[in-house]
């Protein structure tokens, strides 16, 4: 059934969807969130490995609601890749936090880098400046800590971070020590987890499981803690969990009307709103888009020029760890005994390469922590080494050996760059529980990629090196990070080649936007939720405007 209109309705209640319904609410304007996830409250959040990362509380079972994944030329498999957290604040909610703003150079990597053969490397039609104001924006809406310190790579900011930074594992000053002796630059990570009471909110407690865990006590700045609980309170913002999007309808026009969906007790029900706002994640966004086909858009809504579900990016991966034993070392390196979780270290020497000698321009982030302490996690893949696997007394020695290290390990945030052969479909054959075709996504990766992942790999290895650990393994250099992703409604000043206009709105209907990291024409080199959040915060301030002139 249709329900009443109302000023704006917005699918999705992540670092997209929250900050555009908290600045639309405080401006008076009545909004209507439809979130599919559940409304999971801080004492759903507890310390149980198989419930948060093996099983269905964050992302739906492959069984349930598959992502179709496969290679260029490969068949498709049923997969969970590409799915972030389903619930309200989506991803933010099992987020690391950690926080990083793009560069200048982010902005204008074709004119100042230029595009590689073979790569759809284009500008952005805003610079860093035009989204400077909203980083600052979105880190006090948010809350993040950290200590901005001056360094060769470092992006222009007015002041420092919101909050000072977290206490840290006296490791950091180990990788200090260890990059300057290189002649790089270690440099703290900024982390969107309060490092004291912040606006009601309770400071972190420093319990290490951030990544794959929601916070129980509202510490990690996920927009279901911080950005969703102000917009609901400014009484003008409706949240209705449990709600699947099926369908954006259009008038006789081909504007927007309203949104289908099936709501949390299976009915279907229909929301029309003067503007639609799409913010599901890149992949779901292109799935809904691509799925409102009608006779204005046989081809899915907005989709006049072919290119929504294009250009589809990830993050370029890679990762090596360093072992240390703890009681063979701890008397000459008493650190290792040190309890805290946080080592919070970056390193961006080689996030642009002043030429080509290494085969590549663009770079990336190495972010340095300790290794995740899920242990069933840890046990499986100690399980799995060899050809054959590990069993009985042999896996129970490794476990041992495992419980008594330390494992120092470094990931790499790298520029993936979009091409014709990364991209997200549908198909018709496989659908969901809900009955909807379900998001086809083909990848295959620009071979540049991997020449950068694995030099930025070798690079963190020598910090790892220099600091003598017993053995350091290198766990890859040719992945890709698929809850970080963009690019499938990229925007640009040209209809014939963007999706969205500058403002984040489609450019064949007026009333339709996409705030979610969809509108990324590139990857940058750091994770993207703090990008995503300050556009969409930069989006609310031109919509706002927009509808107080009516």
């Amino acid at each position: 059934m249709a329900m009443d209109s109302v000023d704006v309705c917005i699918i999705g209640s992540g670092a997209g969807g929250a900050p555009l319904a908290l600045e639309l609410g405080r401006a008076g304007f009545k909004v209507v969130i439809l979130e599919k996830g559940a409304w999971y409250k801080q004492t759903d959040f507890v310390h149980d490995e198989i419930m948060n990362s093996r099983r269905n509380f964050f992302m739906p079972l492959p069984w349930d609601e598959p992502h179709l994944w496969r290679q260029e030329g490969q068949p498709y498999t049923r997969s969970n890749e590409a799915w972030t957290a389903n619930c309200v604040g989506g991803g933010t909610v099992h987020m690391s936090g950690f926080f990083y703003r793009m560069k200048p150079v982010d902005f204008r990597m074709k004119t100042e880098l230029g595009a590689p053969k073979g790569s759809n490397v284009v500008d952005w039609p805003i610079t860093y400046k035009d989204l400077a104001p909203f980083y600052d924006k979105a880190e006090i809406e948010l809350g993040v800590s950290g200590n901005a310190v001056p360094h060769p790579f470092s992006e222009p900011r007015k002041g420092n971070y919101p909050l000072p930074p977290l206490a840290e594992h006296p490791v950091s000053t180990e990788i200090d020590k260890a990059a300057k002796s290189l002649g790089w630059h270690a440099i703290p990570t900024a982390r969107g987890i309060i490092s004291q009471p912040y606006r009601g909110r309770d400071s972190c407690v420093y319990c290490a499981l951030c990544g794959s865990y929601g916070c129980e006590h509202g510490a990690k700045s996920s927009t279901g803690a911080s950005l969703i609980p102000a917009a609901l309170a400014t009484g003008k913002v409706e949240l209705r969990p449990k709600c699947m999007a099926k369908e954006i309808t259009v008038d006789a026009k081909g504007l927007a009307k309203s949104v289908v969906y099936i709501d949390a007790d299976g009915v279907t029900q229909e929301q029309p709103a003067r503007i639609i706002v799409s913010s599901c994640t890149a992949v779901e966004s292109a799935r809904l888009l691509l799925n409102s086909k009608s006779t204005r858009f046989p081809n899915g809504l907005g989709n006049d020029n072919g290119l929504v579900g294009k250009n589809l990016l990830f993050s370029s991966f890679g990762q090596s760890k360093a072992t240390f034993s703890v009681s063979k070392r701890s008397k000459d390196l008493p650190w290792l005994t040190s309890p805290m979780p946080f080592v919070n270290r970056s390193l961006q020497d080689f996030y642009v390469m002043p030429d080509e000698r290494f085969g590549f321009r663009k770079g990336g982030t190495l972010g340095f922590m300790w290794s995740h302490p899920n242990p069933i996690f840890a046990a499986v893949g100690l399980a799995k080494k060899g050809e054959n696997g590990v069993f009985g007394k042999a896996l129970k020695d490794k476990l041992r050996t495992y419980r008594d290290s330390r494992i120092l390990e470094f990931e790499i945030y790298g520029e993936f760059l979009p091409t014709d052969s990364t991209y997200v479909g549908v198909d018709g054959t496989v659908k969901d529980k809900f009955g909807l075709p379900v998001a086809a996504i083909t990848i295959k990766r620009h071979p540049l990629d991997f020449t950068m992942t694995k030099f930025l790999v070798e690079r963190g290895e020598e910090v790892l090196q220099a600091m003598q650990p017993d053995r350091v393994d290198r766990v890859g250099t040719a992945g890709e990070t698929t809850i970080l992703q963009g690019g499938t409604c990229r925007f640009g000043k040209d209809a014939g080649t963007s999706v969205l206009d500058p403002d984040c709105r489609s450019h064949f209907v007026k009333n339709l936007y996409v705030v979610d990291g969809s509108f990324l024409p590139t990857s940058g080199g750091v994770p993207l939720t703090l990008t995503i959040t300050a556009n969409s915060f930069r989006v609310a301030e031109k919509m706002v405007a927009s509808l107080k002139k009516g």
